[in-house]
């Protein structure tokens, strides 16, 4: 036979298998996950409780206008709706269309509706807009801040007495009489590099740091952060594409060792003048405030204040009037310490929760205002996941925990005083992750419940009882379509290493799996210490891509190693610290060796690694690090280098690369580069303003130099998430799975 005619042959079955595989409802493809409707979840509607806990709004379509959407509420006993706030309502007087919302919220005693819409991306998230007020009582709509630039307003918050609206324009704070409409600036100095009432690109990517500035509950003055970029550089990135001659985009983007911004907090009356300065000690350039709150009073803000290494971080007490300050409790760790979302004040303001490791789990405490008292709420060998709410009437803190598995979560209810057993309020039926969104009365919830191969159904239940009121999302079309897919569920399974640390994980086998054959796995990896990748919940597109791939003869595992965030406590955490890249590929080695052993059905020969970001930063170690265990990796926005990446996230973990230069040597994957052996494919946005291209290019020199063979996947001029532009998101899935199909052979042998 000619090997032009074997080629057609061969050709010719691979059409007919793709056919095949199109009209078979059963089997995944790459356009029936990310293209077509069939499997998207359904949305539930932007819900909001109203402050007093007796209803909730909603966003449902119009029945009279066109693409309108009207605000409801629904009252949680009856599951009556009414109309608040029409799409009428929200018709400017100047157009025939109504609003966009893009997002919504109450004032604090719910007399006004603000609007977000026209939002613009700024870095991860749109929150560079438009701002519109709904009076309920006037039945007035009017936009906020109508004298500045179109869709420039971040922010905006209506003052606890509802009289005024406050929010950031072009770096400065501005205050807006709700009555006149008189807008009065706040700062005046804002600029590129003075930044007024929210944060520079490292403050919101590494501390979630976005709104810039609070209102003290009198209503009367605006407790601010003020940074000064002036000193921190900017990493240029490059768009050939968009114009006959290439142009710089600037990041102010401060890498590992470098120069920070320096951070300020003030006080400033809402009628204008000057602002009252905290007096921080210190040098600003080297130390944070990740966090800061009117101290449940208008006379005080608390704030947490966190030097370089992140390894301490001080509570203090400002007065806001003078500026001066009271350590009241400080927290201190060998590796690092965490800023604390939990602090929520108890007794009016005379205590406050406070989440700490210092008994090796993350415990909640009752804290007196002044620090002397320190009482635990919980005790126990778990984690507290997150405080959801506190009812001071009943004396119950709501919170999410899940102490005998780590991959799930559930709420449970304990005493404010800490007496008596806590009490897990999540019925058994929950097997997965839970997530709760509770009314301010702790009468009622929004429950959101998920699995591995349990889509998302969304409940409205009563609390403490948990009974169901009313199923809000049950994702039927999602389900039909999924029960028709020929798959087996995802298992939970775990292996042990180093003799006797479990690692949690999950495994995904081909639906036509044969026990008496060995089959490929590829291992999704991300090890680094932001995200878990084994989660018992609906993993949507991600997961769908998995099973399609199992569909071909793969199997798919994930494992959490150590360093992972999992509520497992703080040695499991923390051991990672001064050993990233080292330590994680290490554990996800050894845990690829211990799958060998485990499972019969396990092809040593044939395994692949592929990951996204800090995952395609484990994908190049175990490629480099382990080649005799990786055929094959795939590597998406990876880290090459970590000197590379940003000063909070990489020092937080690996303290300076002044300080400890051995540990960013060998915590860097392109140390290792010389030890490829297998396939590696590489893929990274030009325009990745968060994992800058420029390690992955360092990386090709570092490759070509030593002559290994590799494959590039540029995407220009796009993101960290590689999706912008027409068609994005299918290409590279594509091409992950073609990469894969050919060269990490699928199939049961």
């Amino acid at each position: 036979m000619s090997m032009k005619r074997l080629f057609t042959i061969v050709i010719l079955v691979m059409l007919s298998s793709f056919v095949f595989a199109q009209n078979d409802e059963g089997l995944l493809t790459i356009d029936r996950i990310f293209s077509s409707p069939e499997f998207r979840s359904q949305r539930s509607g932007s819900t909001e409780w109203l402050p007093d806990g007796n209803g909730y709004t909603a966003l449902e379509p119009s029945a009279t206008i066109k693409n309108g959407e009207d605000i409801v509420k629904v009252d949680p006993k009856t599951g009556a709706k009414v109309i608040l706030v029409s799409a009428e309502n929200l018709t400017p007087q100047d157009s025939k269309e109504p609003l966009s919302i893009e997002n919504y919220s109450w004032s604090p005693n719910a007399s006004k509706l603000i609007i977000f819409t026209n939002g613009k991306r700024v870095w991860r998230y749109n929150t560079k807009g438009d701002y519109w007020i709904y009076d309920l009582a006037s039945k007035s709509l009017y936009q906020l801040g109508k004298t500045l630039p179109a869709s420039s307003l971040m922010f905006a918050k209506v003052s606890p007495d509802g009289t005024k609206a406050a929010y950031v324009s072009k770096h400065n704070i501005y205050v807006e009489n709700l009555a006149s409409h008189e807008i009065k600036p706040l700062t005046t100095n804002g600029s590129e590099t003075l930044i007024n009432g929210t944060f520079d690109w490292v403050y919101e990517e590494e501390f979630d740091c976005r709104d810039g500035f609070r209102w003290s509950p009198d209503s009367k003055r605006i407790a601010y952060w003020q940074l000064d970029a002036s000193g921190v550089r900017d990493f240029y990135m490059i768009n050939n594409t968009d114009s006959l001659y290439s142009y710089i985009i600037p990041v102010q983007y401060p890498k590992a060792g470098q120069t920070l911004s320096a951070c300020k907090v003030g006080i400033i009356s809402a009628d204008g003048g000057e602002t009252v300065w905290m007096k921080l000690q210190g040098d600003p350039l080297n130390n944070y405030v990740p966090r800061m709150e009117w101290a449940a009073s208008s006379e005080e803000i608390i704030m947490q204040y966190m030097n370089r290494e992140q390894n301490t971080n001080q509570l203090l007490l400002g007065n806001a009037t003078t500026g001066s300050l009271t350590n009241i409790l400080t927290e201190t760790d060998a590796a690092w310490v965490d800023a604390v979302n939990d602090l929520k004040w108890l007794d009016n303001g005379k205590s406050f929760t406070w989440i700490s490791e210092r008994s090796g789990w993350k415990q909640m405490y009752n804290v007196s205002r002044d620090g002397k008292t320190i009482k635990p709420i919980t005790n126990g060998n778990f984690d507290i996941i997150e405080i959801k709410l506190i009812d001071d009437k009943k004396g119950y803190i709501y919170y999410i925990a899940s102490p005998d598995n780590a991959t799930q979560r559930y709420l449970w209810r304990t005493k404010i005083d800490g007496k008596g057993k806590p009490e897990k309020l999540t019925p058994a039926q929950f097997n997965g992750t839970n997530t709760y969104e509770i009314s301010p009365n702790a009468t009622w919830a929004i429950h959101s419940y998920s699995g591995f191969n349990t889509p998302t159904e969304i409940y409205l239940i009563s609390l403490p009882d948990h009974k169901i009121a009313k199923q809000v999302v049950d994702n039927a079309k999602l389900k039909a379509n999924y029960a028709k897919l020929k798959k087996l569920p995802t298992e939970q399974i775990k292996v042990t290493i180093d003799g006797n640390v479990d690692i949690d994980g999950y495994m995904i086998k081909p639906y036509n799996f044969d026990e008496s054959k060995k089959y490929p796995v590829l291992f999704y990896v991300y090890s680094e210490p932001f995200s878990t990748t084994v989660n018992d919940r609906w993993g949507g597109n991600n997961y769908l891509w998995h099973l399609m791939l199992a569909q071909k003869g793969y199997i798919v595992m994930s494992f959490d190693n150590r360093g992972t965030p999992a509520p497992k406590g703080r040695e499991w955490r923390k051991s990672l610290y001064l050993k990233i890249g080292a330590m994680n590929s290490s554990d996800q080695a050894k845990i690829a060796i211990e799958v060998g052993k485990k499972f019969n059905f396990v092809d040593t020969s044939r395994y692949g690694v592929w990951g996204w970001s800090g995952g395609g930063s484990a994908t190049l170690n175990a490629m480099f690090r382990y080649p005799d265990v990786y055929k094959t990796g795939m590597a998406v926005a990876p880290v090459a280098d970590i000197h590379l990446y940003d000063a909070i996230y990489q020092e937080r973990f690996s303290s300076t690369p002044q300080l400890h230069p051995e540990v960013y040597i060998q915590g860097s994957p392109i140390t290792f580069a010389q030890n490829l052996k297998g396939n590696l494919l590489i893929a990274h946005g030009t325009g990745d303003d968060n994992v800058h291209y420029q390690g992955t290019e360092k990386l090709f020199n570092k490759l070509i130099e030593n002559n290994k063979h590799f494959t590039m996947l540029v995407y220009p001029n796009r993101s960290h998430s590689i999706r912008e532009g027409k068609g994005t998101t299918i290409h590279l899935y594509n091409e992950l799975t073609r990469y894969l199909l050919q060269n990490l052979e699928p199939g049961g042998k």
